[in-house]
């Protein structure tokens, strides 16, 4: 899952598989960055039990190194897909951590909790820089609509929503970025706003198509 590339320290390079004169990559670094990208993978899909049971290992991994700035975007990471879904509750596990960590991580955690700064801004991953410093709903808009990577249009548009910034063109680009990579939980959650916002503005029809979506995404096999 590259979208938490920006964010985890263990980049593409570190990971690549030894030659030549490089040292042979240590076992937490594979093991920490697999198990967050199923972790994420799961926690999108809805599968709460393998979204914990790979996130403890992560955590494992982590920790071993005594490193707690890896330790703080393994957290952010996990934040963000939450928020990507619309669950906009506190950070708990970076908030134990916070006192340590360093300006660009502090600056991610407000931007998720929508209270980032102009300071903050410049410190955000490159994609969610002019999502911060938009100075409208319509550069806002503009500004998710331009970021590629599904996650991170996710994360940018649960920003924008829980500001009370998200147009219907956000609402709509969410959902067929969640609808594309087949990401059940954030498809729900956008489309529970999508058909609440369809019956708050009279919109009958709409609003039951949309419950008819929410219903064929809701069926279990």
């Amino acid at each position: 899952m590259k979208t938490i590339a920006p964010l985890f320290a263990l980049s593409a390079t570190l990971l690549l598989a030894a030659c030549g004169n490089n040292p042979p990559v240590p076992d937490w670094q594979m093991n920490a960055q697999s198990s967050i990208e199923r972790s994420t993978a799961a926690y999108m899909s809805g599968n709460a039990r393998v979204e914990a049971a790979e996130y403890q290992r992560a955590r494992e991994a982590l920790a071993s190194t005594g490193k707690v700035d890896l330790m703080i975007r393994a957290e952010l990471i996990r934040c963000a897909a939450r928020v990507a879904s619309l669950v906009f509750e506190d950070c708990a596990g970076y908030d134990k951590l916070s006192q340590d960590a360093g300006p660009a991580d502090r600056a991610y955690a407000a931007y998720l909790s929508g209270r980032a700064t102009a300071a903050d801004a410049a410190l955000l991953p490159a994609q969610h820089r002019p999502v911060a410093t938009a100075s409208g709903d319509a550069a806002a808009t503009g500004a998710v609509q331009a970021i590629a990577d599904p996650m991170s249009k996710l994360v940018a548009s649960g920003v924008l929503l829980r500001a009370g910034r998200a147009t219907p063109e956000v609402l709509r680009d969410a959902v067929d970025a969640a609808s594309a990579q087949g990401w059940r939980r954030p498809l729900l959650a956008w489309l529970g706003v999508q058909a609440m916002r369809a019956e708050k503005s009279g919109d009958t029809a709409e609003a039951q198509r949309l419950k008819r979506r929410i219903d064929l995404v809701s069926e279990k096999p």
